[in-house]
């Protein structure tokens, strides 16, 4: 019973569907959030909403839960379309929604986003699905070429509808609703409420709900965080790394499903760690048993899916490591409020695949706190480490045990096989290590493709390559000259400089989307993007119209103008390159924007 005497709000009670109820169960959840609390009905009953709650709140549940279990999965035509503004979020929602939809059966979720095959995409629709996530452009491309119909369509979620504003998508939006049956039920989720934004909810909206959530999340001073950006190795790999050189007393770790924390549990055992998993499968009374493991130091990590974050409080705690991002920043918060309990500190960690860099901003956001980043420990220092520690066990051995029942064993076995008293002790050493190596090994490098796929650059960013390599900074020479746009090798591009960078935390699609949309440039004839610290490379087709040169120079991302300008040398001095050849249009305006 709640303080107020009055029953608590479940999932159940709200009415959500039995089988999303086994995979939320699944992945943890276990109360809804305010803003689900307070959507999931009226979306149930089939109203429109209009919810104002910040990323990272819960709303991807909050519309997820309510739609899904509406759907009629023995029908293979779209009956929900989800708009978001950006591919990274896309496929973050459709993800969401897959894992909520696990056990219902014959179901299908497609993302579609500019960068994307358009076959792959066009395959799916022809098998047919029931859900669509996709980014404003190319929703509008499938609907334009037949592909996509939405003449049966049940129910419509802008998300994030003031950042589909801020990149200059309202139009497509609105161009979108309109290719909408009457009937459809439509959800809009803001973290403001612009004017423009206003007007499309009085004008889209019939007698709409409202919903407004203030965010409260917060972390605790107490708890340092960190988080490692996934590439150059298994997180497996890494987090024995970590494990190895961090001091911890007791760690718990964070998967999203069940099964995982298994499998974790077993393969930390089987590198010699006491590990053990904790999730809802488990009866009451052998979740106590492992939480009393816990406590009196008979485990040291526990791997745990949300479900954990409830109510655990173990002071041994030193750690939280997220092995898997959560889904939203409230979870995060749940999670790391595990250490740093009652004025004691702790270590949060924080695992960040580079598609999930968005979700780190968020909780950023959320939290109010940086988190910063941290590098993995090297071989060398696993080494180091792992040589001290078998330093140690001899001498504590020497000093705290009775080793003379083996010196005349030795001492025999030497006289009889006249071998060195070290390789004797080499050959103990080696039968106590047993099949685990004592030092590890540097792993071989991987294939060029697969590291620069965990850097998020070429398959990750589409056809395009506009992604941060990394390397940050002026030291870093870059090659004024403009590289070839994918797909049409024969158009001549030039290279431009503009004056913001990695200290504005810009990201390429900020690039992309001013330059498309003040520049009317179609997105895809950006070519290449390369950040650094305090300015950015774009190419461009060569022979823009001077109009849109001094229209893109007074261009403001990110709260900096971007004053473009052809691309310098690393000395900084302008060596502009005269176009070879001028577009076959003769360089005017180009086709409005397309693919987003």
């Amino acid at each position: 019973m709640s303080e107020s005497g009055t029953q608590p709000t479940t999932f159940t009670s709200l009415g959500v569907a039995e089988p999303i109820l086994r995979a939320i169960n699944e992945i943890g959840y276990e109360t809804p959030s305010p803003i689900q609390a307070e959507s999931i009905p009226p979306l149930l009953e089939g109203s429109d909403l209009l919810g104002m709650a910040q990323t990272g709140t819960g709303k991807t549940a909050a519309f997820a839960l309510p739609l899904l279990t509406r759907l009629q999965t023995n029908r293979r035509d779209p009956q929900l379309l989800v708009l978001a503004p950006t591919r990274e979020l896309a496929i973050q929602v459709a993800e969401a929604l897959q894992s909520y939809a696990k056990y219902m059966k014959d179901f299908h979720v497609l993302p579609i986003y500019g960068g994307q095959s358009y076959e792959t995409q066009l395959r799916q629709l022809r098998r047919g699905v029931q859900v669509i996530v996709g980014t404003p452009g190319r929703v509008m491309d499938h609907i334009r070429r037949g592909s996509l119909k939405l003449d049966k369509l049940e129910a419509l979620v802008l998300d994030e509808a003031d950042e589909m504003l801020r990149m200059g998508f309202i139009d497509d939006v609105e161009w979108i609703l309109d290719h909408t049956p009457p009937t459809r039920q439509i959800a809009l989720f803001s973290a403001t409420m612009p004017p423009q934004i206003k007007r499309v909810a009085q004008k889209y909206l019939n007698d709409a709900k409202e919903v407004r959530i203030a965010s409260k999340t917060a972390t605790a001073t107490t708890i340092s965080q960190k988080y490692w950006r996934v590439s150059g190795l298994h997180k497996l790999d890494a987090l024995t790394r970590i494990l190895e050189l961090q001091q911890f007393d007791a760690m718990l770790i964070f998967v999203r499903t069940k099964s995982a924390t298994e499998e974790l549990a077993e393969k930390l055992s089987a590198r010699g760690y006491s590990a053990e998993a904790l999730n809802g499968d488990m009866s009451q009374q052998q979740r106590e048993r492992t939480v009393e493991r816990l406590k009196n130091g008979r485990t040291d990590i526990l791997i745990g899916t949300d479900v954990v974050a409830r109510g655990l409080d173990v002071e041994r705690i030193s750690h939280v490591l997220n092995y898997d991002i959560p889904y939203d920043a409230e979870s995060y918060v749940h999670r790391i409020g595990r250490t740093g309990r009652a004025g004691r500190t702790g270590e949060a960690i924080l695992f960040v695949a580079p598609r999930e860099q968005r979700m780190l901003r968020t909780i950023e956001r959320a939290t109010k706190q940086p988190i910063e980043r941290m590098d993995l420990p090297s071989v060398g220092d696993v080494n180091e480490k792992r040589v001290e520690r078998f330093m140690q066990r001899i001498s504590d051995t020497l000093d705290n045990q009775d080793v003379s029942p083996y010196l005349d064993l030795l001492s025999e076995y030497q006289k009889e096989h006249d071998t060195d008293p070290l390789n004797i002790a080499a050959a103990l050493a080696l039968l106590a290590q047993g099949d685990q190596p004592l030092l590890m090994v540097e792993p071989p490098p991987r294939p060029e493709r697969e590291r620069r796929d965990d850097r998020g650059t070429r398959r990750e960013r589409g056809d395009r390559d506009r992604g941060d390599r990394g390397d940050r900074g002026r030291s870093r020479e870059f090659d004024r000259n403009a590289k070839p746009l994918k797909g049409r090798p024969d158009m001549d591009m030039e290279r431009f400089q503009i004056a913001v960078g990695h200290q504005h935390n810009v990201q390429p699609k900020n690039i992309v989307g001013a330059i498309a949309n003040e520049g009317n440039i179609t997105a895809s004839l950006i070519g290449q993007i390369e950040i650094y610290d305090d300015f950015s490379t774009v190419d461009l087709p060569s022979g823009m119209p001077k109009e849109t040169l001094a229209k893109l120079k007074r261009t403001f991302v990110c709260g900096q103008r971007l004053n473009l300008r052809q691309a310098e040398d690393s000395e900084g001095a302008p060596k502009g390159r005269p176009p070879r050849k001028r577009p076959s249009n003769g360089g005017g305006k180009r086709p409005p924007r397309k693919d987003s």
